[in-house]
């Protein structure tokens, strides 16, 4: 089972390594981490994610995680109320022949495109959403011709 969980950290040098290392101690890799600053430049946002089937190895890691001195809050959001999204970016071959098909795929999701090089016949795409729908939209973009992609990591807020 994937758990997505959320750590405010002071923004210090280390604290990312000590946090990471928390879980590969513990043979868990983590499946995404997406780090930035909060408002405050102080304080960082960490969403990790993690695949874990063993319930009490992943209670262990967030009492230890409340443990190190830099780290301010950890929220396990697995069975919690939140919002989370990716982001993708996908450079594929594209003519004008191609834009209402194109368009017509875009449509149904949070995409559009971002950049058009008609001369080289390639656009970069830009998609937003939930795990599940940036799959839908990179399954609906193959018959274009995938050049090349970058995926974000997962990135989440509670609603309370």
């Amino acid at each position: 089972m994937k758990h997505t969980i959320s750590v405010l950290v002071e923004n210090k040098p280390g604290v990312l390594a000590r946090v990471a290392g928390l879980f590969s101690a513990r043979g868990y890799n983590i499946a995404s981490l997406a780090v930035s600053e909060t408002l405050d430049p102080d304080i960082s946002y960490m969403t990790i994610v993690v695949e874990a089937e063993d319930e009490k190895i992943l209670e262990q890691i967030k009492k230890q995680l409340n443990k190190l001195i830099d780290i301010l809050t950890v929220t396990d959001f697995t069975k919690k109320e939140h919002v989370d999204r990716e982001l993708v970016l996908v450079k594929i071959n594209y003519s004008a022949k191609d834009k209402a098909r194109l368009e017509g795929l875009l449509d149904k999701y949070v995409a559009k495109i971002v950049k058009h090089n008609a001369e080289k016949n390639i656009a970069i795409v830009e998609g937003l959403g939930k795990q599940d729908e940036i799959k839908q939209l990179l399954e609906g973009l193959k018959p274009f011709g995938i050049k090349e992609l970058v995926k974000t990591g997962r990135i989440a807020m509670g609603v309370d």
